[in-house]
């Protein structure tokens, strides 16, 4: 039996597959599944280029989050190698069924930088995601450390963190949020450890920016797709 026309892949990315059902999502107005973000995620590094910054894709932040047995996490958690990283990026998902794939109804972000050892949480629901952040920073919290060393980082809900207007852009202010990031550890040159990227943020993710994002990821979907047929 042949596959729906919406599960036919078009482009394939840094490991990263995108169905054409994806168009239609970014075409919008709708939620945004796990393949959006974690493919915008795999882009960004390659605007903002540093070995010492991780952007971990959401089903492995949901796997941390949600993982049972504390010897299987640490197995699988090593390999990030987070104790080298100076910025960790998790997208967060409300999802609470293990068992089902693309679930949840809200993304949020949640940031760790090492110089300032803090998790810092933006969500743009009224602290809707506070929960299942509070759960991943309980859970990868005390593997940011070398050998276990580092003291115990700790968590900050900005609670001033940009707001959406409506019920699906969540994950549009996800990845909004994480390009403002990533630009300013890498262009930053005097960090203040109390403000971090929040000037930025509130500057920057803007509603207007927010929903012009759509069209910016079509568009770079698109050009990824040209530069695959031409390859």
């Amino acid at each position: 039996m042949k596959g729906s026309p919406s599960d036919e892949m078009i482009l394939s990315y840094n490991d990263v597959v995108l169905r054409r059902y994806d168009l239609t999502i970014l075409n919008g107005p709708f939620y945004l599944n796990d393949r959006v973000i974690e493919l915008y995620f795999s882009y960004l590094p390659s605007c903002y280029p540093s070995q010492d910054t991780l952007l971990v894709p959401p089903s492995i932040a949901f796997w941390i989050m949600k993982c049972p047995v504390a010897e299987a996490l640490k197995d699988f958690i090593e390999p990030l190698h987070l104790s080298d990283k100076e910025l960790v990026i998790f997208p967060v998902n409300d999802n609470e069924d293990v068992g089902k794939a693309e679930g949840g109804s809200h993304w949020s972000l949640l940031a760790y930088y090492r110089r300032a050892n803090k998790f810092v949480h933006h969500d743009s629901c009224r602290g809707m995601n506070s929960a299942p952040a509070k759960q991943l920073y309980r859970a990868v919290g005390g593997y940011m450390g070398q050998c276990g060393s580092a003291s115990e980082p700790s968590f900050l809900e900005w609670t001033d963190s940009p707001q959406q207007e409506n019920g699906y852009d969540c994950g549009l202010y996800v990845m909004a949020i994480a390009r403002v990031i990533c630009n300013w550890h890498v262009n930053c040159k005097n960090i203040d450890l109390t403000e971090l990227w929040f000037p930025g943020v509130k500057e920057q993710v803007t509603p207007i920016a927010v929903a012009e994002m759509r069209g910016e990821i079509l568009t770079l979907v698109k050009k990824l797709m040209a530069t695959n047929q031409n390859s």
